[in-house]
């Protein structure tokens, strides 16, 4: 698939997916989306890839839903009235469950605003690595709508109820050093190094233990669902998966030969 709004490409290991309307600061349009969706599809099936990262071109990583666009041609229910729910439903949704599902790193790279339904998508990967002039946005309230992109789900579970209230009823910006003080993201970085540490972090990742990374990536993401007893029996299961893979013996040996562990993933 030929793409218009992002550019995708791949390179020692590590896919890179860039939203690229840089002129429209890389609004979502309903394309912009399909073609992400895409990309990370390709992500799946590509034994090659072993990491992702997910970033903006130019200014912005993404100042979320395209207006403009999206009401040019508005969403209409069965009943023929706006149904915002729609591009919920067929488009963020699922690119949610596509980033949470893959059972390879994604590494949100912030450049820039990330606002409305973007914001959701940047804390909602694995690791989110900001440059130091970007900021989050629940931008929602200013146009009387609620966060989506599971904003209302991820905000109270990092932040707590009162901060989660404070960043979706006031509509303000949240600077990344502050996002990363509340624990939102992982890092900050000085803008012109943010490239590089997300590409570094990424090649980190691809070069190490592919299994254990994906099970790594399920059992944390698991956790917000499960009581103890059920966190305990599935952590039992992917480790015995892990220790029952070739990558474990040669991390043991690389660790008692002093050594780089040369890891063979699949």
């Amino acid at each position: 698939m030929s793409y218009q709004d992002i550019l995708y490409g791949v390179e020692d290991g590590v896919a890179t997916i860039r939203f690229n309307r840089p002129q429209a600061l890389n609004a979502m349009t309903l394309r912009l989306l399909e073609e992400t969706r895409d990309a990370f599809a390709r992500c799946a099936d590509d034994q090659q890839v072993r990491a992702v990262v997910l970033t903006g071109e130019g200014r912005a990583f993404s100042s979320g839903a395209d207006l403009v666009a999206n009401m040019s041609a508005p969403p209409l229910g069965a009943d023929g009235k706006l149904d915002l729910g729609l591009p919920l439903e067929t488009h963020y949704n699922p690119l949610i469950a596509q980033m949470r599902s893959l059972p390879k790193p994604v590494i949100a790279a912030v450049n820039g605003a990330a606002a409305g339904a973007a914001a959701n998508v940047a804390l909602l990967a694995d690791l989110t690595i900001a440059a130091r002039s970007a900021y989050f946005l629940q931008a929602f309230v200013n146009i009387a709508l609620i966060p989506d992109a599971g904003g209302t789900w991820l905000l109270p579970r990092l932040v707590g109820p009162q901060r989660a209230m404070q960043l979706a009823l006031l509509g303000e910006r949240l600077p990344a050093e502050t996002a990363q003080q509340w624990g939102l993201i992982a890092e900050v970085v000085d803008d012109e190094a943010l490239a590089a540490r997300a590409t570094a972090v990424a090649r980190k990742l691809a070069d190490g233990p592919a299994q254990a990374i994906a099970r790594i990536k399920q059992s944390i993401h698991a956790a917000a669902g499960n009581d103890l007893d059920k966190q305990l029996a599935l952590e039992r299961d992917l480790q015995r998966d892990c220790g029952r893979h070739p990558d474990f013996m040669e991390g043991v040996m690389a660790f008692t030969q002093k050594r780089k562990a040369n890891f063979k993933g699949g």
